[in-house]
């Protein structure tokens, strides 16, 4: 008997995870507010589902996608929502980013529901989306994440129960704060090797194979290098969410972030400044200002 699965959100990353899940064979019934992706997906092979409700009630397992915490707690929390229309026994996943008191609420309605709850945040981009080679952290009862497991392996490469709830949005929220600081020192790396006169490209090249490589720094120098911030993939703004949820969780524990605070004054900057429909690695455009200096490719760097 086939898994019936069910997703809710098919933004960059919702989409492309969809994809995959399709692709492995799943019974696949999909909900989005954006009709647009809906076809698109419809046409390939899976079902709509014309509500939250009726998604949740054609699926064994539910997955959701979503960019914001205000989304995720009217989707899983509010009226016709995802746990209202909850079967006991059903397993129910959250992949966003969101804070844990978010978390802890999620579970705890599907527990009076007698439903399962995995919050399942992921990391990797678009790019992992699409290759099915996420990074899936959960938090949940063994139970659930074992009956997840089929439906995660067609979306991740790296799986984890990391403990019980909450576990995985600590680890996800983790993940964030690193990305936010190493966002920035790669920022801050680029460009004072290009002004110091280095081809930033070679910068780039020969840190990458030393320990100063950072995932970011593979991901963002590039887009440095070929001066193309346009934030198809993410924006600027999810920075400054994911970084202000660390600070609430940092703030809960009493304990001290400062790169991570750091981060989360710069991103809120570059916003402020106008740059919010930028990707994350224009936080190097502030930096290239206040230097009297771009990065450029080659040698001739006149600024």
């Amino acid at each position: 008997m086939s898994i019936k699965v069910g997703f809710i959100g098919l933004g960059r990353m919702g989409l492309p995870m969809s994809y995959q899940l399709l692709n492995a064979g799943f019974d696949l019934t999909v909900h989005n507010r954006s009709q647009e992706k809906v076809r698109q997906i419809v046409d390939a092979g899976a079902s709509p589902g014309n509500s939250a409700a009726e998604t949740t009630q054609a699926a064994d397992i539910l997955l959701a996608c979503l960019p914001d915490i205000a989304t995720v707690e009217e989707v899983f929390l509010g009226a016709g929502g995802i746990i209202e229309n909850a079967r006991p026994g059903q397993v129910l996943v959250d992949h966003s980013t969101v804070g844990m008191s978010t978390t802890q609420a999620c579970a705890a309605a599907a527990a009076a529901q007698g439903a399962l709850f995995l919050d399942a945040p992921i990391s990797g981009g678009t790019e992992r989306a699409a290759s099915g080679s996420l990074t899936i952290m959960a938090g949940g009862s063994r139970e659930a994440y074992e009956r997840a497991m089929p439906v995660f392996e067609a979306m991740g490469a790296t799986i984890r129960h990391i403990g019980p709830t909450g576990a995985g949005t600590t680890v996800k929220l983790v993940n964030q704060l690193l990305v936010g600081i190493h966002t920035i020192a790669a920022a801050e790396a680029m460009l004072l090797g290009a002004k110091a006169g280095a081809d930033p490209a070679l910068v780039f090249e020969v840190v990458s194979s030393g320990w100063g490589q950072s995932f970011m720094l593979d991901r963002n120098a590039p887009v440095m290098l070929d001066r193309n911030f346009a934030g198809d993939r993410v924006r600027m703004p999810a920075m400054i969410k994911d970084l202000g949820l660390v600070q609430d969780l940092a703030r809960s524990l009493d304990s001290p972030i400062p790169a991570g605070d750091l981060a989360y004054q710069k991103f809120s900057e570059a916003v402020a400044s106008g740059l919010t429909e930028q990707d994350p690695a224009a936080i190097v455009l502030p930096l290239e200002e206040q230097a009297g200096w771009q990065i450029q490719r080659g040698e001739a760097n006149t600024g």
